[in-house]
Protein backbone atom coordinates (compact mmCIF):
# COMPACT_ATOMS: atom_id res chain seq x y z
CA UNK A 1 0.00 0.00 0.00
CA UNK A 2 1.18 3.52 -0.83
CA UNK A 3 -0.26 6.82 0.41
CA UNK A 4 0.46 10.04 -1.50
CA UNK A 5 0.22 13.49 0.08
CA UNK A 6 0.61 16.95 -1.50
CA UNK A 7 1.89 19.61 0.88
CA UNK A 8 2.17 23.35 0.10
CA UNK A 9 4.85 25.97 0.59
CA UNK A 10 4.25 28.82 2.98
CA UNK A 11 5.10 32.49 2.86
CA UNK A 12 5.09 35.12 5.59
CA UNK A 13 3.12 38.22 4.68
CA UNK A 14 4.19 39.82 7.92
CA UNK A 15 6.94 38.58 10.22
CA UNK A 16 7.71 40.38 13.47
CA UNK A 17 10.55 38.89 15.54
CA UNK A 18 11.19 39.48 19.22
CA UNK A 19 14.38 39.22 21.26
CA UNK A 20 15.76 35.69 21.85
CA UNK A 21 14.32 33.88 24.86
CA UNK A 22 16.25 31.91 27.44
CA UNK A 23 15.45 28.70 25.52
CA UNK A 24 17.21 30.12 22.46
CA UNK A 25 14.05 30.61 20.39
CA UNK A 26 12.83 33.97 19.12
CA UNK A 27 9.15 34.74 19.73
CA UNK A 28 7.40 35.78 16.53
CA UNK A 29 4.09 37.16 15.34
CA UNK A 30 3.48 36.31 11.72
CA UNK A 31 0.78 36.02 9.08
CA UNK A 32 1.21 32.78 7.15
CA UNK A 33 -0.21 32.10 3.72
CA UNK A 34 -0.03 28.72 1.98
CA UNK A 35 0.67 28.96 -1.76
CA UNK A 36 0.29 26.64 -4.73
CA UNK A 37 3.83 25.24 -4.79
CA UNK A 38 3.76 21.62 -3.64
CA UNK A 39 6.05 18.81 -2.60
CA UNK A 40 4.71 15.28 -3.08
CA UNK A 41 5.31 12.82 -0.27
CA UNK A 42 4.69 9.09 -0.71
CA UNK A 43 4.64 6.62 2.16
CA UNK A 44 4.95 2.91 1.34
CA UNK A 45 4.73 -0.06 3.68
CA UNK A 46 8.09 -1.38 4.88
CA UNK A 47 9.17 -4.16 7.26
CA UNK A 48 8.85 -3.51 10.99
CA UNK A 49 11.31 -0.96 12.26
CA UNK A 50 12.69 -0.03 8.82
CA UNK A 51 12.60 3.70 7.96
CA UNK A 52 14.03 5.19 4.76
CA UNK A 53 13.62 8.25 2.56
CA UNK A 54 14.36 8.86 -1.13
CA UNK A 55 14.54 12.42 -2.48
CA UNK A 56 14.10 13.73 -6.02
CA UNK A 57 13.43 17.11 -7.65
CA UNK A 58 14.36 20.67 -6.64
CA UNK A 59 17.52 20.69 -4.48
CA UNK A 60 17.18 17.02 -3.55
CA UNK A 61 20.93 16.44 -3.74
CA UNK A 62 21.52 19.04 -1.00
CA UNK A 63 19.18 17.47 1.57
CA UNK A 64 20.15 14.87 4.18
CA UNK A 65 18.85 11.43 3.07
CA UNK A 66 19.39 9.79 6.45
CA UNK A 67 18.35 10.29 10.05
CA UNK A 68 18.72 14.09 9.86
CA UNK A 69 15.93 14.33 7.28
CA UNK A 70 12.95 16.11 8.85
CA UNK A 71 10.35 13.94 7.11
CA UNK A 72 12.04 10.80 8.39
CA UNK A 73 12.11 12.28 11.89
CA UNK A 74 8.37 12.97 11.54
CA UNK A 75 7.68 9.33 10.64
CA UNK A 76 9.69 8.06 13.58
CA UNK A 77 7.99 10.50 15.94
CA UNK A 78 4.50 9.40 14.87
CA UNK A 79 5.46 5.73 15.15
CA UNK A 80 6.75 6.26 18.68
CA UNK A 81 3.72 8.30 19.72
CA UNK A 82 1.25 5.78 18.29
CA UNK A 83 3.12 2.62 19.40
CA UNK A 84 3.46 1.62 15.74
CA UNK A 85 5.88 -1.22 15.02
CA UNK A 86 5.63 -1.03 11.22
CA UNK A 87 8.25 0.76 9.15
CA UNK A 88 7.87 3.08 6.18
CA UNK A 89 9.66 3.90 2.94
CA UNK A 90 9.22 7.59 2.17
CA UNK A 91 9.81 9.13 -1.24
CA UNK A 92 9.65 12.90 -1.68
CA UNK A 93 9.55 14.78 -4.96
CA UNK A 94 10.40 18.41 -4.34
CA UNK A 95 9.13 21.49 -6.15
CA UNK A 96 9.65 23.87 -3.22
CA UNK A 97 13.12 25.43 -3.07
CA UNK A 98 15.51 24.15 -0.39
CA UNK A 99 16.62 26.76 2.20
CA UNK A 100 14.45 29.27 0.38
CA UNK A 101 12.37 30.65 3.26
CA UNK A 102 9.32 28.70 2.02
CA UNK A 103 9.22 25.97 4.71
CA UNK A 104 10.22 23.20 2.30
CA UNK A 105 11.53 20.97 5.08
CA UNK A 106 8.58 21.68 7.35
CA UNK A 107 6.03 20.93 4.65
CA UNK A 108 7.76 17.60 3.95
CA UNK A 109 7.52 16.78 7.66
CA UNK A 110 3.83 17.73 7.65
CA UNK A 111 3.25 15.57 4.59
CA UNK A 112 5.09 12.64 6.18
CA UNK A 113 2.97 12.87 9.34
CA UNK A 114 -0.24 12.86 7.31
CA UNK A 115 0.89 10.08 4.95
CA UNK A 116 2.13 7.81 7.73
CA UNK A 117 -1.03 8.39 9.76
CA UNK A 118 -3.09 7.20 6.78
CA UNK A 119 -0.73 4.32 6.00
CA UNK A 120 -0.63 2.97 9.55
CA UNK A 121 -4.21 3.87 10.50
CA UNK A 122 -3.15 5.59 13.71
CA UNK A 123 -6.31 7.73 13.63
CA UNK A 124 -4.61 10.91 14.83
CA UNK A 125 -6.57 14.15 14.41
CA UNK A 126 -5.13 17.15 12.59
CA UNK A 127 -4.65 18.93 15.90
CA UNK A 128 -2.78 15.94 17.33
CA UNK A 129 -0.57 15.79 14.25
CA UNK A 130 0.04 19.53 14.61
CA UNK A 131 1.16 19.07 18.21
CA UNK A 132 3.66 16.45 17.10
CA UNK A 133 4.73 18.65 14.21
CA UNK A 134 5.53 21.53 16.55
CA UNK A 135 8.21 19.32 18.12
CA UNK A 136 9.91 19.13 14.72
CA UNK A 137 9.67 22.74 13.57
CA UNK A 138 7.72 25.93 14.14
CA UNK A 139 6.20 25.97 10.64
CA UNK A 140 5.03 22.33 10.57
CA UNK A 141 1.61 22.95 12.19
CA UNK A 142 0.74 25.61 9.62
CA UNK A 143 1.86 23.41 6.72
CA UNK A 144 -0.74 20.89 7.91
CA UNK A 145 -3.44 23.57 8.22
CA UNK A 146 -2.75 25.81 5.22
CA UNK A 147 -4.90 28.78 4.22
CA UNK A 148 -4.21 31.99 6.13
CA UNK A 149 -3.32 32.13 9.80
CA UNK A 150 -1.62 34.22 12.45
CA UNK A 151 1.25 32.38 14.12
CA UNK A 152 2.53 33.36 17.57
CA UNK A 153 4.99 31.99 20.14
CA UNK A 154 7.50 30.30 17.77
CA UNK A 155 4.94 30.49 14.96
CA UNK A 156 3.44 27.18 16.06
CA UNK A 157 0.37 28.62 17.83
CA UNK A 158 -2.16 29.34 15.12
CA UNK A 159 -5.35 31.34 14.85
CA UNK A 160 -7.33 31.79 11.61
CA UNK A 161 -7.38 35.05 9.69
CA UNK A 162 -10.66 36.41 8.36
CA UNK A 163 -9.83 37.28 4.77
CA UNK A 164 -11.18 37.32 1.26
CA UNK A 165 -9.77 37.06 -2.25
CA UNK A 166 -6.72 35.42 -3.77
CA UNK A 167 -3.24 36.69 -4.50
CA UNK A 168 -0.83 36.22 -7.40
CA UNK A 169 2.81 35.74 -6.40
CA UNK A 170 6.13 35.50 -8.21
CA UNK A 171 9.14 33.82 -6.58
CA UNK A 172 12.76 34.50 -7.51
CA UNK A 173 15.25 31.87 -6.35
CA UNK A 174 18.87 32.65 -5.58
CA UNK A 175 21.80 30.42 -6.53
CA UNK A 176 22.46 29.36 -2.93
CA UNK A 177 20.26 28.90 0.12
CA UNK A 178 20.49 30.71 3.44
CA UNK A 179 20.59 29.02 6.84
CA UNK A 180 17.67 30.11 9.02
CA UNK A 181 19.93 29.99 12.08
CA UNK A 182 22.49 32.23 10.37
CA UNK A 183 19.85 34.82 9.48
CA UNK A 184 18.50 34.93 13.03
CA UNK A 185 22.06 35.27 14.37
CA UNK A 186 22.68 38.17 11.99
CA UNK A 187 19.45 39.82 13.13
CA UNK A 188 20.64 39.62 16.74
CA UNK A 189 23.91 41.29 15.71
CA UNK A 190 22.06 44.10 13.98
CA UNK A 191 19.94 44.67 17.09
CA UNK A 192 22.75 44.40 19.65
CA UNK A 193 22.16 46.90 22.46
CA UNK A 194 18.81 48.09 21.09
CA UNK A 195 15.41 47.70 22.68
CA UNK A 196 13.41 45.02 20.86
CA UNK A 197 9.62 45.33 21.29
CA UNK A 198 7.31 42.37 21.67
CA UNK A 199 6.37 40.97 18.26
CA UNK A 200 2.95 41.93 16.88
CA UNK A 201 1.09 41.64 13.58
CA UNK A 202 0.39 45.08 12.08
CA UNK A 203 -3.29 46.05 12.06
CA UNK A 204 -2.80 47.45 8.54
CA UNK A 205 -2.01 43.99 7.19
CA UNK A 206 -4.97 42.29 8.86
CA UNK A 207 -7.32 45.06 7.67
CA UNK A 208 -6.02 44.73 4.12
CA UNK A 209 -6.56 40.95 4.15
CA UNK A 210 -10.09 41.34 5.54
CA UNK A 211 -10.86 43.78 2.73
CA UNK A 212 -9.28 41.52 0.09
CA UNK A 213 -7.33 44.52 -1.22
CA UNK A 214 -4.08 43.35 -2.88
CA UNK A 215 -2.77 46.92 -3.17
CA UNK A 216 -3.14 47.48 0.57
CA UNK A 217 -1.66 44.03 1.28
CA UNK A 218 1.34 44.93 -0.88
CA UNK A 219 1.95 48.12 1.09
CA UNK A 220 1.66 46.25 4.41
CA UNK A 221 4.07 43.39 3.64
CA UNK A 222 6.80 43.26 6.31
CA UNK A 223 9.67 41.00 7.36
CA UNK A 224 11.96 41.72 10.32
CA UNK A 225 14.42 39.14 8.97
CA UNK A 226 14.77 41.02 5.67
CA UNK A 227 17.62 43.35 6.74
CA UNK A 228 19.61 40.42 8.15
CA UNK A 229 19.15 38.38 4.97
CA UNK A 230 20.22 41.38 2.87
CA UNK A 231 23.32 41.86 5.03
CA UNK A 232 24.30 38.26 4.33
CA UNK A 233 23.32 38.47 0.64
CA UNK A 234 23.60 42.11 -0.53
CA UNK A 235 22.96 41.06 -4.12
CA UNK A 236 19.32 40.36 -3.27
CA UNK A 237 18.69 44.11 -3.30
CA UNK A 238 19.09 44.12 -7.08
CA UNK A 239 16.51 41.35 -7.37
CA UNK A 240 14.03 43.28 -5.22
CA UNK A 241 14.59 46.40 -7.35
CA UNK A 242 13.19 44.55 -10.35
CA UNK A 243 9.89 44.43 -8.50
CA UNK A 244 9.93 48.23 -8.28
CA UNK A 245 10.75 48.47 -11.97
CA UNK A 246 7.76 46.23 -12.77
CA UNK A 247 5.38 48.06 -10.41
CA UNK A 248 4.91 45.02 -8.16
CA UNK A 249 2.37 45.75 -5.42
CA UNK A 250 4.91 44.57 -2.87
CA UNK A 251 8.32 42.89 -2.74
CA UNK A 252 10.31 41.39 0.12
CA UNK A 253 12.60 38.58 1.16
CA UNK A 254 10.53 35.51 2.03
CA UNK A 255 11.03 34.37 5.62
CA UNK A 256 14.74 33.86 6.28
CA UNK A 257 15.42 34.06 2.53
CA UNK A 258 17.07 34.10 0.13
CA UNK A 259 13.95 33.68 -2.02
CA UNK A 260 12.40 37.03 -2.97
CA UNK A 261 8.64 37.27 -3.43
CA UNK A 262 6.61 39.76 -5.43
CA UNK A 263 2.88 40.47 -5.27
CA UNK A 264 1.19 41.07 -8.64
CA UNK A 265 -2.12 42.77 -9.32
CA UNK A 266 -3.36 39.94 -11.57
CA UNK A 267 -2.15 36.96 -13.60
CA UNK A 268 -0.96 39.06 -16.55
CA UNK A 269 1.04 41.30 -14.24
CA UNK A 270 2.58 38.21 -12.62
CA UNK A 271 3.71 36.98 -16.04
CA UNK A 272 5.35 40.35 -16.74
CA UNK A 273 7.24 40.28 -13.42
CA UNK A 274 8.31 36.67 -13.98
CA UNK A 275 9.66 37.46 -17.46
CA UNK A 276 11.63 40.45 -16.16
CA UNK A 277 13.16 38.38 -13.36
CA UNK A 278 13.98 35.48 -15.68
CA UNK A 279 15.75 37.74 -18.16
CA UNK A 280 17.70 39.65 -15.48
CA UNK A 281 20.34 36.98 -14.98
CA UNK A 282 20.07 37.50 -11.22
CA UNK A 283 17.94 34.45 -10.40
CA UNK A 284 18.54 30.72 -10.59
CA UNK A 285 14.88 30.20 -11.46
CA UNK A 286 11.48 31.88 -11.20
CA UNK A 287 8.09 30.41 -10.26
CA UNK A 288 4.54 31.73 -10.03
CA UNK A 289 1.96 30.68 -7.48
CA UNK A 290 -1.40 31.65 -6.09
CA UNK A 291 -2.58 31.79 -2.50
CA UNK A 292 -4.09 31.02 -0.18
CA UNK A 293 -4.50 27.27 -0.67
CA UNK A 294 -5.31 24.43 1.69
CA UNK A 295 -2.75 22.55 3.75
CA UNK A 296 -1.26 19.09 3.30
CA UNK A 297 -3.80 16.54 2.04
CA UNK A 298 -3.96 12.92 0.99
CA UNK A 299 -4.44 12.63 -2.78
CA UNK A 300 -4.20 8.83 -3.21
Amino acid sequence: MTVTVRAPAKINLGLSVGAPRTDGFHPVATVYQAVSLYDEIKAREAPDGEFSVKLTGEGADTLPPGEDNLALKAARLLAADGDVTAGVALSIHKTIAVQGGLAGGSTDAAGALLACDALWGTGASRSELAELGAELGSDVPFCLTGGLAVGTDRGNRLSPVLARGGYEWVFAYADQGLSTAAVYAELDKLRAGAHVPEPAVPDELLSALRAGDPYAVGRALHNDLGPAALRLRPGLRRTLEIGDDCSALGALVSGSGPTCLFLASDEEHAVDIAVALSSSGLCRSVQRARGPVGGARVVT
